[in-house]
């Protein structure tokens, strides 16, 4: 375990400073090619756990400390002691044992092994009174920066708590069944033999009871599954394809929605996407699942004449970039990235991009706005100032109840997302 948390912290500290939390972690299986798959989970679980609960947890942290921290290391080391303290089944003593001996691995300085003992035994003696203090304060009650806190609060005034408290649970485990090969319930027969239970939320898409590695899914690597979240795998249904449309998929990678897309109907697709090495993960998701007819195009969404060939599309997908507000239950460190200010950065883009991508659609078509994001201002009022610079623009109604004027809020179920379907009249 003294392994696992000098990794953690030092991915725990890098990802504060700005790293980004998939990229952190993978450079340290690159350092560290020894390590077993459960050191691995060992380590992702704290790092993702300790990024969750970091308004939390530092919050604790300064009511534990006389003064502040100047070594990153040692405070990055005592929030995993204290996440694996208030969040792991690992005895206390042996967290505590373990983060001491750490703290000399990682070269934190002279004496600090008595801060470390200090600091943990302290919150195992005082955890309800310190719990209890730290939720006073709105970042340390629901873990999340104050100006996303009152963001919500002001856009979901009946929602907000439950949409903070959803989205700091651990994710769920989601499969979206290529019904194009085997139908839902003749594959949730299949888990159910291979020891695997899993409950349908709606359509084809399964959930899984407990989590798995892709490898012990029956069919995955003959293209008769994927994992996707279920509110994702609205987006390719609410698009309304069918067979012989020319189809455009933007913002593409990693290419689950193509694939879905390519499930539901013979089309001529274009997965376009302006990062090389994010349509690399398109290609394979493609090639798993089968499907020849499709084009992997290299380009900027915001502008068409690098990458169109002048053929307009019957129905474009746009998944534009965006703050992922909707998405933090899986990537935790988005909270802590986010600044205020990125969201007129993320609307500017998304502005750029519907405005290209209308151009390139056919009379009669339909294109399908959507983000990850629950903040108005890349949803709702984006689309309303879209619809005022666009008199050919009108918005059609979604087909699921679940979408309550195309914002899926996170739930037990999915994460959150914003719909709009726009016909081009």
């Amino acid at each position: 375990m003294i392994k696992t948390q000098c990794i953690a912290a030092h991915a725990v500290g890098t990802i504060l400073a700005g790293g980004s939390l998939t990229a952190v972690l993978q450079e340290s299986w690159r350092v560290h090619p020894t390590l077993s798959k459960q050191q691995r989970g060992a380590i992702q679980d704290v790092s993702y756990g300790v990024l969750r609960f970091y308004g939390q947890l530092d919050a604790l942290l300064e009511l534990l400390l006389n003064k502040p921290l100047r070594n990153q290391d040692l405070r990055s080391l005592l929030l995993v002691g204290l996440y694996q303290l208030q969040y792991s089944r690992t005895s206390a003593h042996a967290v505590v044992d373990h983060a001491v001996t750490a703290s000399l691995r990682l070269n934190c300085g002279r004496g600090v092994q008595g801060l470390v003992n200090a600091v943990l035994r302290g919150f195992i003696r005082q955890r309800k009174t310190l719990l209890k203090a730290a939720a006073e304060n709105e970042v340390g009650q629901y873990s999340y920066p104050q100006w996303w806190i009152d963001k919500l609060r002001m856009q979901y005034p009946q929602n907000y708590k439950a949409v903070l408290e959803t989205s700091n649970q651990r994710p769920i485990m989601t499969l979206r069944v290529n019904q194009d090969k085997i139908g839902v319930l003749e594959y949730q027969e299949q888990l159910y033999k291979n020891g695997m239970s899993a409950q349908v939320i709606w359509d084809n898409a399964l959930r899984l009871e407990q989590p798995v590695t892709v490898e012990k899914l029956p069919g995955f690597s003959q293209g008769l599954v994927s994992v996707q979240d279920a509110g994702a795998q609205l987006a390719a249904p609410f698009l309304d394809i069918h067979d012989g449309m020319h189809i455009l998929d933007a913002c593409a990678a990693p290419g689950g929605k193509s694939g879905h897309l390519l499930e539901l109907a013979d089309v001529e697709l274009t997965a376009l996407d302006n990062d090389p090495k994010r349509l690399a993960l398109v290609t394979q998701n493609l090639a798993r699942l089968v499907f020849s007819r499709y084009h992997i195009v290299c380009g900027d969404a915001a502008n068409p004449p690098e990458w169109w060939d002048g053929k307009p599309f019957d129905r474009i997908l746009a998944d534009v970039p965006c703050s992922a507000s909707g998405v933090v239950r899986r990537h935790p460190d988005i909270k802590w990235l986010r600044r205020k200010g990125d969201l007129t950065q993320f609307v500017k883009i998304q502005q750029k991009i519907l405005d290209a991508l209308w151009q390139t659609l056919s009379r009669d078509g339909k294109l399908l706005y959507v983000t990850c994001s629950v903040f108005i201002e890349e949803n709702k009022l984006q689309v309303k100032e879209f619809l005022h610079h666009h008199s050919d623009a009108r918005t059609l109604p979604l087909p699921k109840v679940e979408v309550l004027d195309g914002q899926l809020l996170p739930d037990s179920q999915h994460d959150g997302f914003f719909y709009t379907l726009l016909h081009k009249a």
